[in-house]
């Protein structure tokens, strides 16, 4: 398996910050969570326990992707296990990128006025700014940090 490494090192950081912020939220932390928006704002200044333990299962799963990308760096010597995680890579990258694109598509055209989303302009700012970018650009490293599969 041929690895782009400094892709797979970004994805790794970028991994760990974005499992970081969803344990720094679930610890109280509040910096940042105005850019979201919308209802997960307003349950965050008041949360009830069962929203905190989703925002930490959330910081959890969000580490699963680290484990995935760490994996990347064992030598394997199964061919279907280089396949299989070939192939979960690059559908988690092009998931995450789908995902963030998808978002920035339907709230630009909730700006339009062709959707109607319950965020206000700081949220919408930040979403089309950073969160949906920050999204594709997770996507983009996951799908890059393996270059090919070598055939044996």
């Amino acid at each position: 398996m041929q690895r782009n490494y400094w892709n797979l090192t970004f994805g790794i950081v970028w991994t760990i910050i974005f499992s970081g912020m969803s344990f720094y939220w679930a610890m109280g932390g509040l910096v940042g969570v105005r850019s979201l928006g919308g209802s997960i704002y307003e349950m965050s200044l008041n949360p009830s326990p069962s929203f905190l333990v989703i925002i930490w299962l959330t910081g959890f799963i969000k580490l699963l992707g680290l484990i995935l990308l760490l994996t990347l760096l064992i030598e394997w010597k199964q061919p279907i296990t280089i396949k299989t995680l070939y192939y979960v890579v690059k559908i988690v990258g092009t998931l995450l990128f789908l995902y963030g694109l998808l978002n920035f598509v339907t709230i630009t055209l909730s700006t339009l006025n062709i959707l109607n989303f319950d965020l206000d302009l700081y949220a919408t700012f930040w979403r089309l700014i950073f969160w949906e970018p920050f999204w594709m650009i997770g996507g983009v490293f996951y799908f890059f940090s393996i270059k090919k599969i070598e055939q044996r």
